[in-house]
């Protein structure tokens, strides 16, 4: 998978930001794999990560696991908290309930597909069978 420049950064952000999480702890906090948190943690001691840069992407650019990530995180935060996180993560508010129903309705598509093929299929072959 792909991450944004942003969420690398933030990602990246976490771990380094003196609150004692380790790269194994962030790595479980957002699902990114322990050796790819390392990976980029190592590019940005050597200066080929800029972690000030994370404002240049716009929110509708994130892939559907940064908003799910996103979201699940936002959850954790008491008001007062969200408004720094919002900022940090170059967001407004009212972009967390739109994910929230883009995400549903992804997995409600997902959901019902599979069940419609099958009902499909089943018409067919009991078409099929009273040939």
């Amino acid at each position: 998978m792909k991450y944004s420049p942003g969420f690398r950064s933030s990602v990246v952000r976490k771990a380094s930001d003196g609150s004692g999480r380790s790269g194994a702890d962030v790595a479980r906090e957002t699902g990114v794999s322990y050796a790819t948190v390392l990976s980029w943690i190592e590019k940005y001691r050597l200066g080929k990560l800029d972690v000030d840069d994370a404002t240049g992407m716009t929110p509708e650019q994130r892939n559907p696991g940064e908003k799910l990530t996103l979201l699940l995180e936002s959850k954790t935060l008491d008001e007062e908290q969200k408004g720094e996180w919002l900022r940090q993560h170059g967001l407004h508010s009212e972009h967390l309930p739109l994910w929230e129903q883009e995400l549903t309705a992804v997995m409600n598509d997902k959901q019902t597909d599979p069940n419609q093929k099958n009902n499909e299929l089943k018409k067919e072959n009991k078409r099929l069978q009273k040939e």
